[in-house]
Formats: structure tokens, sequence, C-alpha cells
């Protein structure tokens, strides 16, 4: 289903999000009440009210040195720099499901405006998120959702349903139409992966897609070893697997690497979600045929006007409210405080080169 999604910017910015789907929600469900955000949504809400400069708004990601959590908050970087505030940058090494909360006890202590958050677990992170909301901290969610009563906002890519429907459509049409599929995603407990991962299981039952047969789901928990092994052991325990789905950029790489120098290159198809920067050598050689992204930079640039419009009181969270995202343009506010960033994109041999993310 589409919500309300902003003017889709050109290649050349490099704003052009991923395939044309319906607008995103990558961990939320469609059963999205009509409430706001969090529980601080039913404040007033000030749209004239000017933003405030000098707002310390900080960036967690599910970890460091990943490079699509890379991308992420170089945007956000970028976009705290327009914004006249003070942009920090904090988080783990690893993507296990408690990691986070002692950063963002940390970022309390030090009083931030906004955290923006992509939680590893949407459960775990709550206590803590919602301790710095009590403190007048604005809590936004992007790229993998908390629950939605421990944030202001959640920033998604693309619906859970577009994301879904696109990852089984390029299953289907790589396996031409029949045969064995599997799916390599990150943690167990990823918000974003196993709603895409439930809508994808939808999709298949689906007489059109009846005929592909989802044979296992690993974890590579975004460790690119640890995917590489996953690839490799699904490999050898379905020899007449077709293609292996990946909705995280590191698996999808993994997998690609590993395909790209055995004796599998050509007979199994790897697609899923992935960085054009990362995967263009795999297109090149013929490994990958299409896979599909946003700008991930977008997500963590349209995060920190989200934040710096919650913090200066434009906006509350709630349902029905805009506010305007610098270059992106004007935004507005969907069910449970969820805003959709776009519809994603196709990669294939024929565009590849006219992207730069």
């Amino acid at each position: 289903m589409f919500r309300s999604h902003p003017r889709i910017v050109t290649a050349a910015t490099a704003s052009l999000l991923v395939v044309g789907l319906s607008a995103c929600g990558g961990t939320t469900k469609d059963s999205a009440s009509s409430s706001g955000g969090g529980s601080q949504a039913s404040a007033a809400a000030d749209p004239n009210a000017k933003i405030e400069e000098g707002l310390k708004i900080a960036y967690l990601p599910k970890q460091l040195n990943n490079p699509y959590s890379d991308v992420e908050t170089s945007g956000g970087k970028v976009a705290v720099g327009e914004l006249k505030g003070e942009y920090k940058l904090v988080g783990p090494n690893d993507a296990s499901a408690s990691s986070q909360v002692s950063y963002i006890n940390t970022l309390i202590q030090q009083q931030q405006n906004v955290i923006v958050v992509a939680a590893n677990d949407p459960n775990a992170v709550c206590p803590s998120l919602n301790q710095a909301r009590q403190a007048g901290i604005k809590v936004v969610s992007f790229d993998s959702d908390a629950s939605k009563d421990c944030r202001d906002a959640f920033i998604n890519q693309a619906t859970t349903q577009g994301i879904g429907e696109s990852l089984t459509k390029m299953a289907n049409e790589l396996a031409g139409g029949e045969g064995e599929i599997a799916i390599l995603s990150a943690t167990p407990n990823a918000t974003n992966q196993n709603a895409w991962i439930e809508v994808m299981k939808t999709e298949l039952a689906k007489p059109e897609n009846s005929k592909l047969k989802l044979v296992k789901t690993v974890y590579g928990n975004d460790d690119d070893q640890k995917s590489f092994q996953e690839a490799q052991g699904l490999l050898q325990s379905y020899p007449n697997l077709k293609v292996i789905v990946s909705p995280t950029t590191v698996g999808i790489a993994a997998a690609s690497r590993y395909v790209s120098s055995s004796n599998y290159k050509g007979k199994v198809q790897i697609t899923g979600l992935g960085l054009p920067n990362q995967m263009r050598e795999y297109v090149k050689d013929a490994t990958v045929k299409k896979f599909a992204l946003w700008n991930p930079a977008d997500i963590g640039y349209l995060a920190a006007y989200a934040g710096a419009a919650l913090a200066s009181g434009q906006i509350t969270g709630a349902q029905g409210q805009k506010f305007t995202a610098g270059k992106l343009g004007e935004y507005t506010i969907g069910a449970d405080g969820e805003i959709v960033l776009g519809p994603p994109t196709e990669f294939t041999a024929e565009n590849i080169d006219q992207f730069n993310f």
C-alpha cells in the first residue's frame, strides 16, 4: 500500500529510491492503528515553530562499520549540518539484541535532544528509550523500528508489503517461476527482516508463486563471514536451490562473493537488498542479475529533519502532521508515527552505473 511519500529525487542527486513498489514499511505492521507515534504524540504541535539551532542529534545504528549503516548515518550527518546542530555517532560492533542499551543510557546522561536509533530488537531497547523520552529527548527510529510505544516517529524505507512483494517477484523471475529458494536474513530478532519475510511467505502462497518452494531461512547476523558461511551451507544442503534471497546488504554481498568464485555461478541466482557500489562487481561479472534498494543516505537524512521537527515542537508524531525535510521536500506522518521515505529501485546491469552509494 502507498502512504504519503516525498518527491522522488533524480539519480544525479543520488536520491532515487528502490524498486517501484508501494511506499515502504520495513518494521511496522500494516495493521497500524490510527494513533500517532508514542504516548507523547498527544501534545499540541505548532507547525509554524522555527527549527531550533544547536540541537544535539545522536545516531545509534544497529552496528558500526556496517557499510549500509555507514551510508545511512552519513546522510544524517549532512542533514544535522544543514540544521546547524551537533551530530554524534555511537554504536556497538555487533548487532545483538541488547548491545544498544548502554549507548542509550549514555546518551541520556549527555542530554542529547534527539536519539535516532535502528533497533536490533524492537523490545530490548524500549525501557531505555522510554527513559530518554521521560528526560525530554525525542526518539526517532529508522530503518529497523523499535516498539511504537517507545519512540516518537519511525522513518521507514518503503512499506513492508511493498518490499516483501518485490523480493518475491525478483525470486520468481530469477527462478523461472518454479523451484527451491532460500532466505539469508540478518538477525533472528531484526524487525524489518522478519516483517519482510512474513510478507514473502504470504506471497509465496499465492497461485502465481505456488511453484516456488522456500526450503530454509538462515541468519548471518549481519556479519560478513557468518553470512558467507551460511550461503555456503545452503548450497551444500540444497543442491537444487535456484535462488538465495538476502534482504540485508551484508548478506547479499557475502552470498554473491561466495557464488562468484564457486561452481554455482550461473546455476544459483542471488537477489535481495544491496548497495549498488558493493554489488557492482557481481552484477558486472553476471553473478547477480537484479537486486533492489532505496538510497540509505536519505533515510538518515530524513530522520534528522524529523527529529529536529519533533524537538522544536513543529510535530509530535501524530498521524496527518506535515513537516519539510530539506532537499527531500514535504512529508506527511502516517499511522503510528510512520514516515515513509518512498519507493525503492531495482538495479540491473543496464542501470547500476547511474548510482553511486
